[in-house]
């Protein structure tokens, strides 16, 4: 029988999925030099545009699919702290870094939760274990 919180932890876990997807590709399709050259503007090495970029577009997949999981949350929870402190935390909560801390504890939370239902995670486990 499936229970609301894992309803709620698949729900958490395709919107969080989506989101960085569709901020990965948007990187890559609106020109990562565009990228690059505002993460050198706020002091981040310009290559580590294409190591975020990366992460969102295919961490985004892996974590629609339920792949890695608790390893792409973490990746989110670094690349979210990364983006409060360098980018937006200047803004305030309002209009600044409001999406950015919900991204980050959506990402916490699936990081340190277990398993859950329709996951490719929880698929392989049981089967290693049968």
């Amino acid at each position: 029988m499936i229970n609301k919180n894992e309803i709620g932890a698949i729900i958490l876990r395709i919107f969080l999925g989506l989101t960085f997807f569709i901020h990965g590709l948007d990187k890559f399709q609106a020109g990562i030099g565009n990228t690059v050259g505002f993460f050198e503007s706020i002091g981040i090495p310009g290559f580590a545009a294409y190591v975020v970029a990366s992460i969102e577009l295919i961490g985004g997949i892996a974590m629609v699919l339920g792949i890695g999981t608790r390893i792409i949350s973490t990746l989110f929870v670094l690349i979210m702290v990364g983006a409060i402190i360098k980018a937006k935390f200047a803004a305030g909560f309002l209009g600044g870094y409001e999406l950015d801390l919900a991204l980050l504890v959506i990402s916490i939370f699936l990081a340190i939760s277990n398993r859950n239902l329709f996951s490719l995670d929880n698929a392989l486990s049981s089967s290693k274990q049968g």
